[in-house]
This record gives C-alpha cells, structure tokens and sequence, in this order.
C-alpha cells in the first residue's frame, strides 16, 4: 500500500453548500474501515465547522483555521500550532469600518473588498502576519502558517508523512498543502488554477469527486497515476553526452548499484541519500563498513547487543522526521548476516503500518543478503518496493532478492562485467553495452529493466563525506581487505584488520619485518587499493623511497601520516 491517508478540504469539496451528502459519508466510513486515516483540513473556524458537520468524529484528525489549530476528534483536544494575532488587530480592522470580523483561536477573517484594509492594518501596526484568500475570503494567520504546516504536523501524530498522503482540495488556500502531499487531487469544480497543478483531476463535482477518488485508492491504491506521478522522482545524474536529467522514481522496484570496490559506489549512494533528504523521504542504512557512519542528516546507530541495536533503529524511525544509518562494524563479522534477518522484518512490518521507511539501503549486500540466503513469507512480501542493495559481487546476492531489482546503476569501467554477473545471476537476457569510445572512470549505467541502459555522470554529493574514519580507523575489514605482516620468509601472519591494529602491529614486530614490508611497498599499496586514500598512499610511498630511514622513524613517520587523517583509539 503506497497511500495510507487522504487529506480532505471541507467547502467545495466533500461538502457542497456547507454540507456532506449521505453517499459522501458512506464512502469516507469506506475509506476508514480499509485501515486508512482520514483528515480533515479546513479554512473553518472549528466550531463553526462542527455546528454544520457533526460527523466530524469520521475523521482521525481535523486541521482548521486553514492549518493554525489542531484538532484530535477522538480526545476532543486541540492544540494551537502558532499564536493568535493581538486583540488590537481585529478592534482596529473593526474601527476601520472593516464588516464582518471573525476570530477563531488564531485566524482573524472577512471578506473582499476589505483586503485593502487589512493589509494597511498589517503595515501600520507593523504585525507579522500573512493574508490568504479563498474565494472572496480574507484570512488572516501568522506567517508560516498555512494548511501544509498543519497536516505535517497532525500526520507526525499519527506516524504518517505527506509521502503517504494524498490530498483533495478545490480552491486557493489548498495550494500548499494539495502540492506537499504524494499525490495531489482536485475535484472537478476547482478554481481552473489549482486543476492545472495538480496530479489528478476527478471527473465529479464536490463530493462525487472524492466518492471516485476513494474508489480508485481502495481498489488499486491509485495505481494508475505512478507512470504520471513523476514530480517526486529523485534525481541522481546527468546522461552522456545530451545531458538531460536522470531520474530515479520515487516509488519503485529495487535498486542495485554495483561496481568494483574503489568504483564510486558510496559515492552515487551517498548522493542518492542526500536526495531522499531533501524530498523528506525517510530511510535507513544497513552500513556493515560504516561508510554513511558521519552522514549528517541521520542518526548513526552501533554496538555490540544486536537485539539492543534493533530497537534503537525501530526508536530512530518511530519518528516520521528522523533517518537512521544502522554501523555494523562493533559486530562480528560472522554476525552481520543474522543481524539484519533480525532487523529486516521488522523494517517492514514498520513500513507494512506506516508506509515508513520509505527506503531502504542495504550496503554490502553480498555479506548480508549472500546466495545462500533464502527468504521466507515473514521476512520478505510478495511485492517489495523502494529498497536500495550495493555490492562488489552481484551474483554473490541472494537470487529471491535480485529478482525483485528494476533498476541497475554499474559503475567503472568494465560495467559490461558487473551487468554480465546481474543478469547470468537473475537469469534474464543479457544486457549489451553500447561501444563507448573512451573509457570514463566517473561515468556510470543506468539500467532500467526492459528499456535501454543510458550513460549516465552521477550526482557529486553537496556533503563532502568524511574519509571513513571510524570503518578504517578501528572497524573490522574482511580478511581480503586486511594488512598481513608476514615477513622476508613468510613466517608470520599477523592479521591488521584496521588501522589501529596495523600501527599496533607495525610498533610491535621485528625490524627485519617492517624493512621487508616498506621495500616491498606493501605499506602504500595497501593504503591505496584497500584504505582507498591515495594521499595517505602518497605519504607512505614517500617513507618507502627513503632507504636510509632508520626503523622506529620510519614506523614514527607512518603513524604521524595516519593520526594526521584518522582518529585512531590509544
């Protein structure tokens, strides 16, 4: 279920003349057995509102005063989201001849021609206040506050977002609340101005409108609008070489960025993440290496009680407003598997009650999600949307979950390769490149499944993302990614899973072994291909030149150049 709420103006849409038809009332009792909320947002003082609609209690939540009070029907509480203009304001209106003046908790209202009026008392008063009209109505609020601040606020209540929504409105003062919702709806008698900006357009009038309306959210949850529906799409790249746009749909199948390591696949992630920021789509990360750990509009969660760590996620994502990176890297490597088939159902039912998160991102899918993983009926739905998984090796992924990816990002430069690997594994046609003349590093493919692939320049991420300090510094990397001291003749094999075990190792072993390691230049080439800091390789390969360096300076000339860049625990 993609839709979980429908927001309803009152005047002009399901209400004609000030009132709610019986078959209007059938259908929103409808809508609410179906396990949908309902909310009412309304110009209306709430009083007013309820002396001509007493089935008000049909609704979870009713937003008035065109979004500056809140209104819990089932507590019969209210709550004022911004202060009320000062009682000077509506006596001044009213010494000016202004006829009628209505006061709500918050709104003062009347009627045109007197907007001239109101705006004069507004300057001279030097208030800061706001004025919106609605058909030959003059509404006054404090600044800020419209119809989209109020349902935000009443779906933060009920752990919804306006990605769940979708909103119904027919006049001007719908404008900011219609647009913020997923998908926005006019009834047939709207002002021509809200029609062309909406999403859909019903062929009813008033409440017919929404009967049709409902109708269509209960029998396929609208489905037929999500080829339409494109000004939520996300936007991660440029093509090569007529540059349009590219665009990721906000609502989709699975998604695989696949690459070599050192390719750019943190790189296009992290670019995506900051996208689903700013569209205010929540997700969470499952980041085994910690390299979203620094992200900064995320709450980053790790430890070593993997039961404790699940319930601070699903703590994180209670809150509609809140992201949350999950770092593995206090977990055993052996253990990051279990942990996610103990956090991944539970993601889902989440997302099954609330439509939250509204993505999520599974980073070494290959470790967490291997071929041998097999799903069952509680950890994965028949249908699973919006779900990101990167890796190195695509057929080492589950196949139960490469089937469920529509769209494939493969990044480097033999992405022939890595498409070859997803297609043998998921056993579809193969995928043929088109011949590039000239081999680009920073260009990637975008895939989408039954169409042809387009090259693609990712989107640089605005946030400069820190060097994975805490994954390098004292996190666990996999054996192929590890330093070993093995010496001149093979004799040891000590084991540096990090940088801090390296430094700790490189202090303690015999100087035979560390000369043997520096004139090899294991030091920078490590640093290079496995830490992937060309700098810190660069410093390293400098200390390996110098021939002449006594041990313990060199070792002293290493550490320096790693403390310089990393934060390294004692």
């Amino acid at each position: 279920m993609r839709y979980r709420a429908l927001a309803c103006d009152y005047d002009g849409t399901i209400a004609h003349h000030g009132r709610v038809d019986d078959k209007t009332l059938n259908a929103l009792q409808r809508m609410r057995a179906s396990g949908r909320k309902l909310l009412l947002v309304t110009g209306r003082q709430l009083d007013d509102l309820m002396s001509v609609f007493p089935e008000v209690q049909l609704f979870d939540r009713v937003v008035a005063e065109n979004g500056a009070l809140l209104y819990d029907p089932t507590t019969r509480t209210e709550q004022m989201i911004a202060d009320a203009p000062p009682p000077e304001f509506a006596r001044e209106l009213q010494r000016r001849g202004v006829d009628p003046v209505a006061q709500g908790r918050v709104i003062v209202a009347t009627w045109e021609p007197h907007d001239a009026t109101v705006f004069q008392v507004i300057h001279d008063m030097q208030l800061e206040l706001q004025v919106i009209f609605n058909k030959g109505a003059v509404m006054v609020l404090p600044s800020g506050i419209n119809k989209a601040v109020g349902l935000k606020r009443s779906l933060e209540t009920l752990k919804l977002s306006l990605h769940d929504t979708v909103g119904v409105g027919d006049a001007e003062n719908d404008h900011a609340f219609l647009t913020a919702c997923e998908c926005s709806v006019a009834v047939a008698n709207a002002l021509d101005s809200i029609k062309s900006r909406v999403d859909l357009v019903t062929e009813g009038h008033h409440g017919a409108g929404v009967i049709e309306l409902i109708n269509g959210m209960l029998s396929n949850d609208l489905a037929d609008l999500n080829v339409r529906l494109t000004r939520h799409d996300l936007l991660i790249g440029q093509g090569e070489p007529a540059s349009s746009e590219i665009k990721l749909p906000a609502y989709d199948g699975g998604v695989l960025i696949a690459g070599p390591s050192g390719a750019g696949k943190t790189t296009v992630t992290t670019a995506l993440l900051e996208r689903l920021c700013e569209c205010e789509y929540q997700f969470a990360v499952i980041d085994p290496e910690g390299d979203y750990h620094d992200f900064p509009n995320a709450i980053a969660l790790h430890g070593t009680d993997a039961r404790a760590l699940v319930d601070e996620t699903l703590q994180v994502l209670d809150r509609p407003t809140q992201n949350v990176v999950v770092t593995l890297i206090d977990l055993r490597l052996e253990d990051r598997p279990a942990f996610l088939q103990m956090l991944l159902p539970l993601l889902l039912q989440l997302r099954a009650n609330t439509g939250r998160p509204h993505w999520i991102v599974i980073d070494e899918a290959h470790h967490l999600l291997p071929s041998t993983w097999e799903s069952t009926e509680a950890t994965l739905p028949a249908e699973l949307k919006n779900f990101v998984m990167v890796t190195i090796h695509p057929d080492h992924v589950a196949p139960t979950m490469l089937r469920l990816v529509e769209t494939m990002i493969a990044v480097g430069r033999d992405a022939q390769t890595t498409i070859n690997e997803f297609t043998t594994a998921r056993g579809v046609s193969p995928i043929k490149l088109p011949q590039q003349k000239k081999a680009d590093a920073a260009l990637s493919w975008f895939v989408r499944l039954g169409q042809q692939p387009i090259l693609l320049r990712g989107a640089k991420p605005v946030t400069e993302r820190l060097r994975h300090r805490r994954k390098y510094a004292e996190g666990e990397l996999p054996e192929d990614r590890s330093f070993f001291f093995r010496g001149p003749e093979g004799k040891l094999n000590l084991r540096a899973q990090n940088l801090a075990t390296f430094l700790q190792l490189a202090d303690g072993v015999d100087d035979d072994t560390w000369r043997f390691h520096l004139q090899e230049r294991d030091v920078s080439r490590w640093f290079k291909t496995k830490i992937k800091d060309s700098e810190l390789a660069a410093d390293a390969a400098e200390v390996e030149r110098e021939k002449d360096l006594e041990p313990n300076e060199s070792r002293a000339r290493i550490r320096e150049a790693v403390e310089r860049r990393y934060t390294v625990p004692p």
